[in-house]
């Protein structure tokens, strides 16, 4: 079974707190397992530990470890390399990718051999599915050397090279018996779009990563391949910096929003692999975290040019990159929209290539894609969270600053969900972006490979394939 990604380098890792990437993603879930997994529907499974509990205000998690389990190098797994593994993300030194979700970690404490004890300074709610993240795998306490692999999960390490491929080998004394129904899994990646889809097409790949919605009716009229398509809260929007002119000014902001034709962007662009977006990151992906109560924004240029003849602003410059599919040709439509309602919008190309560090959170409008996180608060709290280091508009409002809070110490679902309607409201009314679609997570796969699940929150059905899938001979 071989497996093609999009992106590769000589920074690919085996250690699970530094991954960054769909490539390395797909490595620790084919090497490792995390206390907590997610599947279908965004619904939560045991994994290495085998049930948990929490207090009345989501201040204290007890978790009850697996028994019997072993790491690759045949050491038993237990409390202590929970805690060494979890402790590597705490600290402003520590190099974790995902350190913000732990902030408010006090302390990891071992109960007995199988228990350990999580104590938080403050309520969080959505800690066990932050627990699923990629990068809060279990290694080997005291681990230093990676390359080999230093986890429990279905596939042993037998070659790593980055930049290049690794070569995963089925773990002969794997916990679980279901799924390793492979002898073996290569993963490697092909950068170029075409060269990668043509692997496909020829059978060189059993499974590729990121396909164009372009390329869909390629794959479409070719036999023996087929599209995988899962709805997701991926987005692509256009942010307008609330600090700075134009977008300082609401009413062009909301001119914006206005002039956007959504069904068109979904139905012409994404080939109808997407979702209208809502001017909110929140998708109905998130399941009961989505305010399906929010009424949807509609194209409407009479009040795009009520809004903009209000602000007084008649021209403005974007900058656009190729950062997401559809982005481009979304900007495009904005402009020529705009344009028959009398304002001038320049549209500057610019490459991908140092976009993040020249463009973004730089320039008074420019393009931004946000993959999707795996709850409404760390979605809105991480983009649109006061003071937040990647807040790309610059909106910092208050009243999200609480709300953000409170949800994360509500166990009630309703009164959660009330939370995160007024989150959303907020974001939809008074935040800088501009968000028109939702686009599907994109991938294509031979006819002969099946068991991919449905989770949103990465490529091929989240990334957490390995022990599942299955290859007709």
């Amino acid at each position: 079974m071989i497996v093609a990604s999009n992106l590769h380098g000589p920074d690919d890792t085996l250690d699970p707190i530094v991954c960054t990437s769909t490539i390395d993603y797909m490595r620790q879930c084919t090497s490792h397992n995390g206390l907590i997994q997610i599947w279908d529907n965004m619904s939560l499974h045991p994994e290495l530990a085998e049930e948990w509990s929490v207090n009345s205000n989501a201040t204290e998690y007890t978790f009850k470890l697996r028994k019997g389990v072993t790491f690759h190098d045949g050491s038993a797994f237990s409390a202590d390399d929970v805690i060494w593994s979890m402790n590597r993300h705490l600290g402003k030194d520590s190099p974790s990718s995902i350190k913000a979700f732990f902030e408010a970690v006090v302390e990891w404490k071992k109960i007995d051999s199988h228990t350990v004890k999580l104590t938080l300074s403050s309520p969080d709610a959505d800690m066990p599915i932050k627990l699923t993240q990629f990068q809060a795998k279990i290694v080997k306490k005291d681990t230093t050397d990676f390359s080999k692999g230093a986890g429990t999960g279905p596939y042993l390490v037998e070659s790593f090279q980055p930049g290049v491929k690794t070569v995963h080998v089925r773990n002969p004394n794997y916990w679980r018996d279901t799924g390793q129904h492979l002898d073996a899994i290569e993963i490697t990646a092909i950068t170029d779009p075409n060269a990668r889809l043509n692997a496909l097409l020829s059978g060189d790949v059993d499974a590729m990563t990121v396909l164009s919605a372009k390329s869909i009716k390629q794959v479409d009229k070719t036999d023996g391949v087929e599209v995988m398509s899962v709805p997701a809260g991926l987005y692509g929007g256009i942010c307008c910096l609330k600090n700075t002119a134009p977008g300082k000014d609401d009413d062009f902001v909301m001119g914006m929003r206005m002039i956007q034709d959504r069904e068109k962007i979904v139905r012409s662009f994404l080939k109808g692999h997407g979702q209208v977006g809502n001017d909110h990151p929140i998708s109905p992906a998130y399941g009961a975290d989505h305010c399906h109560e929010l009424a949807q924004r509609t194209y409407d240029p009479d009040k795009a040019k009520w809004h903009l003849n209000k602000s007084g602003i008649s021209s403005a410059e974007l900058f656009v990159a190729p950062v997401q599919g559809g982005i481009e040709e979304t900007c495009l439509l904005m402009q020529q929209n705009l344009a028959k309602i009398g304002f001038d919008l320049k549209l500057k190309k610019v490459p991908t290539d140092g976009y993040w560090g020249a463009v973004w959170m730089k320039e008074p409008m420019n393009v931004v894609t946000w993959n999707m996180r795996p709850t409404a608060n760390a979605m809105m709290g991480i983009q649109f969270g006061p003071g937040g280091n990647w807040n790309d508009t610059f909106w910092n409002s208050e009243r999200m600053g609480e709300l953000l809070k409170m949800s994360l110490a509500e166990t009630d679902p309703t009164k959660r969900h009330e939370m995160h309607c007024e989150m959303q409201t907020l974001v939809h009314n008074d935040a800088g972006m501009v968000i028109p679609y939702h686009t599907n997570v994109l991938d294509a796969k031979s006819t002969k490979v099946h068991g991919f699940s449905n989770v949103p929150l990465g490529q091929l059905g989240g990334n957490g394939w390995a022990e599942f899938i299955w290859k007709d001979a």
